[in-house]
């Protein structure tokens, strides 16, 4: 090997602990073609890296964060302004390293979750970003989505539980008045200061990516158009494209449905009034979640369930929701579909196979669809499933080359934490790694009251794989915390691989289900049994005790326990 050929690189790791992290990150920089020694310092948190020319600082941050730590290039961190320039095309804009070794250009496709994650990874990975909106920064999520959501339900909660509450026996009671033009603007406000500090600034502030507002399509599989939003049209060449263009409502093709003002969630969120009547349709996360939120701030509420409600999942989970709502009010109708919708003199009219239905406000929640159809995917050689969606392997490559995808515009789940650590890994991979992701122990969580949270499998996907299961059940009047509460609404059940005895999966209905499932996940994660579950040691009275009784329900009746026996 010619000594003229071999250069240093100075590397920046984050996130070493001991010396032993540092044995690891040398031997995987050494164990890449052309690295010939490295240089590995915990106390210094830095690495030196002898190495062929051609071998670039974007191949040896990547091997470095494949194993969980950050890398960056100490010469990128004390000349930022000359290693990356702001925008595309500009005249005198340095696109090169020194060396002329040039900039991996990498382009994503949106400002969501997914794009987000990806565009902050790949500029700490060396690469150059060009980052594509057509409407708003930031995504379904923080703008329409989760955020807007989730200040609503809570919203609806405080509402709730001045009205009714298992102690009004000795605490009065009283309706609040409910000023929803008021409780929007405060819930706009924090959304619109959500967006700027966590999308807006970041990006402005960020001297690596450049943002253009427009719509993207592919011309081939190495350059985009883009007609701009105010005005014109450009062409761009990339190395690498990320898609993360999410998801849109998917609207049910009802006769009359089009032709009506109807909302989807978007609308729903943004409405500054409460309807007296709303009538939805769906059965599942958004449809349950909105219709809750706003029968409990005036709305008498109907919901059209094509099965039962959330049907995908456990029977039980449905059962418990269904009669949950029914108590608060709400009425559900299952196995209910519009034949026919018609809007005439401000109120709809759905006809129904059980009569017709009325209502002032109509909210269609059957869905989301990928936003993908624009993209002109197939000149990229970009391919899809039959509902549009981006078929992805688990590192998130599509079937072109180097056009990678995630997010909601992919066959993945749709959640944004999903979207996010599919961004992260697409990164890693665009930049020459090979991270992959591993849904087994995925959470989920809908908020209605008592929310649903699942992990792993159910018994029916378990069966559907040819896995043998035990399972147990334990409701909620054998949990201490609910029994403190006076709610005892709903249970918890544990799936456990009959061979192994290791638990593959977890659904609970509860209060606060939400914050005792990421406990099971890792349980999942790291193939416990239940009886290690059993015997770990649980906080008395919080609601996620409940998963340690339900897993003593396999080799002991609680009922027979003392309040904190272990």
């Amino acid at each position: 090997m010619n000594e003229l050929n071999i250069a240093m690189t100075q590397l920046e790791i984050i996130g070493m602990t001991c010396d032993d992290c540092a044995e690891h990150v040398k031997a995987a920089l050494e164990r890449i073609p052309g690295v010939r020694m490295a240089n590995v310092s915990f106390p210094q948190g830095r690495a030196e890296v002898d190495a062929e020319a051609g071998v670039g600082v974007e191949a040896l941050a990547a091997a470095v964060t494949t194993l969980g730590y950050q890398a960056r290039s100490v010469e990128a961190l004390a000349r930022p302004a000359d290693l990356i320039d702001k925008a595309q095309d500009v005249p005198g804009g340095d696109t090169t390293r020194r060396g002329g070794e040039p900039l991996l250009h990498i382009v994503v496709i949106g400002s969501g979750g997914a794009a987000m994650a990806a565009a902050l990874k790949a500029v700490e990975l060396g690469a150059r970003v060009t980052l594509i909106e057509r409407g708003t920064i930031g995504g379904t999520c923080v703008n329409v989505g989760c955020v807007p959501s989730k200040i609503m339900i809570r919203t609806a909660h405080v509402a709730h539980v001045r009205t009714v509450s298992p102690f009004d026996d000795g605490i009065t009671a009283a309706a609040p008045l409910v000023l929803r033009e008021r409780l929007l603007a405060q819930q706009q406000g924090r959304v619109d200061e959500l967006r700027r500090a966590k999308y807006e600034a970041i990006l402005a502030g960020n001297s690596a990516i450049t943002v253009w507002r427009g719509k993207a399509a592919f011309k081939d599989p190495n350059i985009l158009t883009v007609q701009l939003s105010d005005g014109g049209e450009r062409t761009l060449t990339f190395d690498r494209c990320l898609i993360a263009t999410g998801a849109r409502p998917a609207i049910p093709p009802i006769p009359g449905l089009r032709d009506t003002p109807y909302w989807t969630s978007t609308e729903a969120l943004a409405s500054d009034t409460i309807p007296p009547r709303l009538a939805v349709i769906g059965s599942s996360v958004v449809s349950a979640e909105l219709a809750q939120a706003f029968a409990r701030l005036g709305s008498q509420v109907t919901i059209l369930a094509r099965s039962t409600l959330f049907f995908r999942e456990d029977p039980a989970i449905g059962e418990v929701v269904t009669e949950a709502f029914r108590s608060e009010g709400i009425e559900v109708l299952e196995h209910t579909q519009a034949s026919q919708i018609v809007h005439a003199n401000g109120e709809f009219v759905l006809t129904t196979q059980q009569g017709e239905l009325r209502a002032d406000r109509l909210l269609v929640a059957t869905g989301r669809a990928p936003n993908t159809r624009d993209l002109n995917l197939d000149v990229a050689g970009v391919m899809v499933n039959p509902q549009g969606a981006i078929t992805i392997d688990a590192g998130m490559h599509t079937s072109a080359r180097n056009i990678f995808a995630a997010g909601d515009c992919t066959d993945q789940p749709q959640f944004v934490y999903v979207a996010a650590a599919a961004g992260t890994r697409a990164a890693i991979n665009m930049a020459g790694g090979n991270a992959t992701m591993d849904l087994t122990a995925m959470p989920a969580v809908v908020f209605t009251d008592p929310q649903i949270a699942t992990v792993g499998l159910s018994e029916a996907e378990a069966h559907q794989r040819d896995i043998e299961t035990d399972s147990r059940t334990l409701t909620l009047d054998n949990v201490p915390r609910a029994l403190a509460n006076f709610d005892t609404r709903g249970f918890i059940k544990l799936v456990m691989e009959e061979g192994s005895r290791c638990l593959i999966g977890v659904q609970a209905v509860a209060p606060g289900a939400g914050e005792l499932i990421q406990t099971a996940a890792l349980a999942i994660r790291n193939r416990m049994t239940a009886e290690d579950l059993a015997d770990q040691l649980f906080p008395y009275l919080t609601m996620v005790e409940g998963l340690k009784l339900a897993a003593q329900t396999f080799r002991k009746d609680v009922k027979q326990l003392s309040c904190c026996a272990g």
